[in-house]
């Protein structure tokens, strides 16, 4: 054999897996935009539906498609920050989805915050209309207080949690100390559609006594499941809150965890989580 037909065989080689590569990255890409997306819980705010170091799949066709629907890539640590306005900035501005349906309270959803464009996941309490306010702790919707049982308490180990190696806060808004349980008080809380989670409480804040609040037509109100420590609708815009959020700016529901890592990497396979795995997400 020839030292040409050589070469021809490894460029070919080499063309091949480049078209490979290509294909797949096209492949997740298209399926990235469509079906769904991972999420990784990088913050408390959601405990104990949602856990930090939980992964997910949104699942995008629930609500159909919107400009939010557009992938964005940050990879901050080679300077790569593509939004998905850079995507798909076109189809902004409507107010309006693609094969849209509209999403039910008491759905765990995640969507773009409407300034800054980062991700967030929150429960959807407040639809178009609504009246929403928080008194003593007690989310009122239309006037009428939600169901709210005492459901004991919430405990966790006191240690670094995620990438952030933050530690819980505990009842009173303190740190137990590392390795002993931080508890947190629990709560059943029934919407007025029936949808019944929990909610923790572990002090009196000023988002415990807010409101009231209307949502306008085509938004759409949020708030944790970890109510003292979650940014969410109770809080304007300009306060540095997350206000009424948009319709085209949900991105979709989450379903179901399908891993958890209580470590500050999924590598550490000590830290893994095997009773959340496909976990479902009420």
């Amino acid at each position: 054999m020839s030292e040409e037909t050589t070469e021809s065989g490894v460029w070919a080689s080499i063309k091949e897996t480049v078209k490979t590569v290509v294909y797949a990255l096209l492949i997740a890409g298209v399926f990235r935009t469509l079906f769904f997306q991972p999420f990784w819980i990088p913050s408390g705010s959601m405990k104990d539906t949602l856990l930090i170091g939980d992964f997910l799949f949104v699942n995008k066709m629930a609500y159909g498609y919107s400009y939010a629907s557009c992938p964005s890539i940050r990879l901050p640590s080679i300077g790569i920050d593509i939004d998905a306005e850079d995507f798909c900035g076109f189809l902004k501005g409507d107010n309006d989805r693609i094969l849209g349906s509209e999403p039910e309270r008491g759905d765990v959803v995640v969507f773009r915050h409407p300034v800054t464009g980062l991700d967030f996941i929150k429960r959807l309490v407040g639809m178009p209309g609504d009246r929403i306010a928080m008194i003593d702790g007690v989310l009122h919707i239309n006037d009428q207080a939600v169901g709210l049982v005492p459901d004991g308490a919430f405990g966790e180990l006191s240690e670094r949690q995620g990438p952030q190696g933050q530690f819980p806060i505990c009842m009173g808004g303190l740190r137990a100390p590392e390795g002993e349980i931080c508890y947190k008080e629990k709560y059943i809380e029934t919407l007025p559609n029936g949808v019944s989670h929990s909610v923790l409480n572990f002090m009196t804040r000023e988002t415990d006594n807010v409101g009231v609040f209307t949502v306008p037509e085509g938004h759409y109100f949020f708030m944790g499941d970890n109510r003292d420590n979650s940014t969410d609708s109770r809080v304007a815009q300009e306060n540095r809150g997350v206000g009424f959020v948009p319709y085209e700016d949900i991105v979709g529901r989450a379903d179901r965890v399908m891993f958890s890592s209580a470590g500050r990497s999924m590598l550490a396979f000590w830290t893994w989580r095997s009773d959340r795995f496909f976990h479902p997400i009420d």
